[in-house]
Order: structure tokens, then sequence, then C-alpha cells
């Protein structure tokens, strides 16, 4: 359904139908990382990691443990949101291969003490047949 809405764009805008459905992707990637973010700011560490599949990696901004599972992943989160963070990408770049798409940037976190880091990052989500998860999450901050 979704790949006929997008020829009819295509013929529809005079555009490559590949051109719509690239533009669609980078759309629904893009809204990964509001997802994401919007589970920050409820403040309960288990809707973050409800969206990293059970086997995961995250490679966490402020800690030096690399985190395995949604236990550990969780166990992050606890630390990190109590700071009160709020996320926003700076320079974000999307590529999808197939069920696997990647966006790696920059992005500046704000705390509730009015401190920020900014920080590089790649999220690595893959399709599961119903929504995109993430698999991979690297977080690093900035070294200058």
């Amino acid at each position: 359904m979704k790949t006929l809405r997008y020829a009819i764009a295509a013929f529809l805008l005079g555009i490559p139908l590949a051109q719509v459905m690239a533009h669609e992707a980078d759309q629904d990637i893009t809204s990964l990382f509001d997802e994401w973010n919007s589970a920050l700011q409820t403040g309960n560490p288990k809707n973050v990691a409800a969206l990293y599949e059970g086997t995961a990696i995250l490679l966490p901004t402020m800690s030096n443990r690399v985190r395995h599972n949604h236990d550990e992943i969780e166990d992050y989160f606890v630390q990190f949101l109590a700071k009160g963070p709020k996320g926003k990408i700076d320079e974000g770049n999307i590529r999808v291969f197939g069920d696997v798409a990647i966006n790696s940037g920059l992005y500046t976190f704000t705390f509730e003490d009015d401190s920020a880091v900014q920080a590089r990052f790649t999220f690595v989500y893959r399709w599961n047949g119903q929504r995109w998860m993430i698999v991979e999450h690297h977080s690093s901050a900035m070294p200058e």
C-alpha cells in the first residue's frame, strides 16, 4: 500500500519513485529520534529501553560501561534521566539500506541544571516487520 502511494506521488510530482521513497524513509528515520527524545521526557527509563531491541548495544555518552541488553540500557537511563535531559539534533545524516537504517551526526543535550553537552551520535535501526528498533546506539561527548 505504501509503495502504491509513493508511485502515485512520484507520478504526480514528476520525479523518480526512488527519490520519493528515499525522502519518505528519511522522514520516518528522523521521527525515530523524536520518539526517543519524547521517551526521555517521560522520565521513565523503561519507556526509553523499550525502543531498543533486546540484544541492542548502547555506548553511552555519560558512562564508560558498554550496555548489552535491556536491563543494562535501562540502568544507564535511570541515572541519565535523573538529570532531566532534552535532546536536539544539530546535524543528522540518514542512510537506509533495506531493513537497516543509520542516523549519525551531532546532537546537544540540555539538562535541568542549565548545563549542556554536545555529542556525536550513531543510531542503527532494524525494521522488525512492524517497526524500527534501535540495535546499536553510540554517543560520545565532543572532544574539543
